[in-house]
């Protein structure tokens, strides 16, 4: 059985309702279930966001949740974000690639973790 449909739909799933652009599930589950090497499953989740960042935002501007100023100069911004990252990861190991992954992970569950205990007080 091919785990692709599953990962996709597991990552639409996450990216509209948390806003996370799914790729938080799209890499791991294209390296552990599908079998691609890190690059090539980074580089995938990059294409395979398209689709789900244009249904999503759609949804959300309906929702009147889209501000649009805000999106521009980020999405502008990030350009040059993006075309360095690639690079950079062309030169780095897959490992490395994972552990950097990872650590981004760890380090968003912090903040969200931290940031909940403090809005619970």
């Amino acid at each position: 059985m091919s785990w692709l449909p599953l990962v996709g739909l597991a990552a639409g799933l996450v990216a509209g309702m948390l806003g996370v652009g799914g790729g938080v599930l799209f890499v791991p589950g294209l390296v552990f279930l599908v079998g691609l090497t890190q690059q090539h499953a980074e580089a995938t989740s990059l294409l395979a966001i398209i689709p789900v960042a244009i249904v999503g935002t759609y949804q959300q501007d309906r929702y009147g949740n889209v501000r649009r100023r805000d999106a521009i100069l980020l999405g502008v911004l990030s350009l040059a974000g993006a075309a360095a990252g690639v690079a950079l990861a062309n030169v780095l190991s897959g490992a490395a690639l994972r552990d950097a992954f990872a650590a981004f992970m760890l380090l968003v569950a912090l903040q969200l973790v931290r940031r909940t205990l403090r809005e619970a007080r």
